[in-house]
């Protein structure tokens, strides 16, 4: 930024600088703030209860892939016990390498002020680099105390890579697009996840009931679908509490057993841990390799260990993995493979089969309540990660709802609960066996392991100006056994594969549609936004009649006239005494302060009574009701125009460039009707004073006497009534567009627009106050 010296030659005025100053935290505070995450430390006791917590939240998925994962790998008959140690050494080194070393201990510390997930890799990614598609931010953005970034040495590597990121609009493409693929597989786990999991934790019953047909135990697993899915609008609050006790019962329950079937069925199982009979699985042929899609629903859920990173330290996480997760795994799937090895022929079911029978009962209802709370995260994260894209306009506008006052993120959405129902008990129905739905969760879940692969690299170069070497290292073993696992999963396509395709596809379509239709309407605005020199021209009274009350005029630019404005004001004889510009933008952040929420700046001389207010939202962030969002922002405006009445005179840098003014100079001393130069318009125009040799003098124009003549007047145009214009633009394909262009444009992303909640609902804005303006453009 520009320093004091340099604002008188730049145009910029002393309000500029004060709003500089403002915005911008003290060093040290804000040094506090943005490395609280990483500098945080916590007491043991507290760190081992946020431990303890986070088994219910985290883990839940990946504690119940035991139920599943012995049958997906042994369809049918096993040739001998060599070939169940083979499938458990995999086991046992796949999630050691990916769910121990490279998410614990890696891709954890990767997070964005504490929060996970494919999107926040790409809000890092935002920040050290303009990949950002709409370009709606500013300076004054990356002021936040959570907007944490580094600058580079113009010869090092990362700065090489960052310029390279920016040189051309495919690349940014390609990063948005690997970033919505995974996200479209990630939202697939949270249709798949349920439907397997419940499905094979109620598969218990047949253990029990040897002839209760499988149709049976379906419509079981359908109702205990259709009474979570019915929940969801009650949010996880009050019963949260037993989510991490359960988990860790289900843990501690699987660890016993484990360790108990090893002693009493086959102990040289633990052979196993000998990586050389990894090698010699693969020689087996290509039946081995085939079942590596089962082998890989081991470490399905991995990828929530960072997607739910939300409300645990890092450290939290590593401690509940490394003590009480990975030893509990390799023991149940140890054991379970030491009772397979002795009993070949029941594989499916074998977990329930190892029980003994006096706990069978008592374990069905552990299995079931674990399988419900892993279900449970994961469609929680699927709301989250709607959000997460809804707040980058790549996502159609749906109601978000707050189900707890205590925890900001625990959010719900009618409109997708309903969706994942249908689809989750189409899923469950329609396979009606795990087989199926395995392959189609292994598909999945392996992608979006590789989306954040591919991530973690730029992520590495930039963010953490990692060696290229260590780069290369992280990559080529995690695509070492990443790669082999997707090539399985990609033989059994036809055999349920083809659904996360299916899903991911049509939301992706859905997703850049919308993307691409938002990226337009707001070039339109750019490029069509009106001249400060025809505000100006128009006066005081902007041509009309300037009747009692407050407009609040919203724009998704966050610097100009929208050309919303002048189209009302051409169509309509009179406009409100006060003008308020508002633009609500989302910031590659989790969360903007609510003091830092509000930007506040003046549009024309006071006697305009014109502003803007620019609202920035994290993408964790929610409008809410009980945020009186009008309440809030006047209050900014007030507080604005008392830090103004403290200077002498400002210039509002965003609508100037130095360009702009001498035009806008220019204009004045060639239009006497402009000459209404005052110590409050946003540049010192001159007006021409021939009998002077040429020099210019000053002629001012009276405005408010005191700082509280401003406040009362704005007082008074808000009792007078708030009316909300927004505008309401629709783009069409023009005639010479191609047919895939014209449906998208005319058909699908008009169709989105149609079934979609209008921004009055997501500003919560009443009907009665509520002004739409219309029109049209072709793109």
């Amino acid at each position: 930024m520009e320093t004091v010296s340099t604002n008188e030659g730049s145009g910029k005025g002393a309000m500029w600088e004060l709003e500089r100053n403002l915005d911008q935290p003290m060093d040290a505070e804000a040094g506090r703030l943005r490395n609280m995450y990483r500098e945080k430390t916590y007491p043991t006791i507290l760190l081992l209860r946020l431990a303890f917590q986070s088994l219910g939240v985290v883990f839940g998925d990946l504690g119940t892939s035991p139920l599943y994962v012995f049958y997906n790998i042994f369809p049918q008959d096993i040739e001998d016990t060599e070939q169940v140690i083979g499938a458990l050494s995999l086991i046992i080194y796949s999630l050691t390498l990916i769910p121990l070393v490279k998410y614990v201990f890696i891709v954890l510390r990767a997070n964005d002020n504490g929060q996970g997930g494919t999107f926040a890799l790409y809000s890092l990614l935002c920040r050290h680099a303009k990949i950002n598609i709409i370009p709606n931010q500013h300076r004054t953005d990356e002021d936040l105390t959570t907007y944490s970034r580094q600058t580079y040495d113009e010869k090092s590597l990362a700065a090489k890579i960052k310029i390279w990121l920016e040189g051309h609009q495919f690349r940014k493409n390609v990063i948005l697009i690997l970033v919505l693929f995974g996200t479209c597989m990630a939202v697939g786990d949270g249709i798949l996840t349920p439907a397997i999991s419940v499905l094979s934790a109620t598969g218990g019953i047949q253990v029990e009931v040897p002839g209760m047909r499988n149709d049976v135990v379906v419509i079981v697993s359908v109702v205990i679908l259709i009474g979570l899915f019915s929940m969801q609008h009650y949010g996880t609050d009050k019963v949260s509490w037993l989510f991490a006790p359960i988990v860790f019962l289900w843990f501690i329950l699987i660890g016993v057993l484990g360790a108990v079937n090893i002693y009493k069925y086959d102990k040289s199982v633990l052979k196993a841990f000998n990586p050389i009979y990894v090698y010699r699985y693969f020689k087996r042929g290509k039946t081995s390799w085939a079942s590596l899609g089962g082998i890989m629903l081991s470490i399905t859920g991995t990828e929530a260990l960072f997607a739910d990173l939300s409300f645990f330290p890092v450290q939290a996480i590593q401690i509940a993995f490394t003590t009480v997760v990975f030893p509990c795994l390799l023991l149940q799937y140890t054991g379970q493979a030491a009772y397979i090895a002795t009993y070949k022929k029941k594989v499916n079911h074998s977990f329930y089969y190892s029980l003994p029978e006096s706990i069978l009962w008592p374990a069905f209802i552990i299995a079931t309540a674990a399988a419900i709370v892993s279900s449970q995260a994961t469609i929680s994260a699927t709301y989250s990660i709607i959000k997460q894209a809804l707040a980058v306009g790549c996502f159609p506008r749906v109601k978000i709802i707050h189900t707890s006052k205590k925890y900001l993120g625990q959010i719900y959405s009618p409109d997708i609960n309903w969706i994942l129902m249908i689809l989750c008990i189409a899923v469950t129905a329609g396979f009606k066996n795990q087989s199926q739905i395995a392959n189609a969760y292994g598909t999945a879940v392996i992608i979006v392991m590789l989306v954040t692969t591919f991530l973690m690299i730029p992520i590495m170069l930039l963010v953490w100006r990692s060696h290229w070497s260590l780069v290369v290292l992280f990559t080529v073993l995690s695509l070492a056994v990443e790669i082999p696992y997707l090539t399985a999963v990609m033989q059994k396509i036809d055999q349920g594969g083809w659904v996360p395709l299916v899903f991911a596809v049509a939301i992706l379509v859905i997703m850049y549609v919308w993307h691409y239709g938002t990226l337009k309407r707001y070039e339109f605005e750019m490029h069509s936004k009106v001249s400060m020199a025809w505000i100006l021209g128009l006066g005081p009274s902007l041509g009309l009649v300037r009747v009692p009350g407050m407009g609040l005029v919203y724009t998704e630019l966050a610097s100009g006239v929208p050309h919303i404005f002048s189209h009302f004001i051409t169509n309509l004889p009179a406009i409100h005494s006060t003008l308020v510009f508002v633009c609500v933008k989302y910031l590659p952040v989790y969360t903007v302060p609510p003091d830092e929420r509000f930007l506040v700046k003046r549009i024309g001389p006071k006697s305009f009574h014109m502003f803007r207010c620019v609202a920035r939202y994290g993408y964790k962030d929610v409008h809410r009701k009980d945020d009186d969002f009008e309440k809030m922002l006047f209050g900014s405006l007030l507080l604005f125009v008392r830090l103004e009445s403290m200077m002498e005179e400002y210039t509002d840098s965003d609508e100037y460039s130095a360009r702009d003014q001498q035009e806008l100079i220019h204009e004045a001393s060639s239009d006497a009707d402009l000459s209404y130069a005052s110590r409050d318009s946003i540049v010192p125009v001159r007006t021409p004073n021939h009998g002077s040799g040429g020099q210019t003098t000053m002629t001012m124009t009276p405005g408010f006497q005191t700082v509280g003549d401003e406040v009362a007047f704005l007082n008074s145009c808000r009792d007078a009534g708030v009316v909300h214009i927004l505008g309401n633009t629709v783009i069409r394909a023009r005639r010479d567009s191609g047919f895939v262009k014209k449906f998208a444009i005319d058909y699908l992303y008009a169709f989105l627009r149609k079934i979609c909640r209008e921004n009055s609902a997501i500003f919560n804005v009443p009907h009665e106050s509520l002004l739409n303006v219309g029109q049209v453009f072709y793109v």
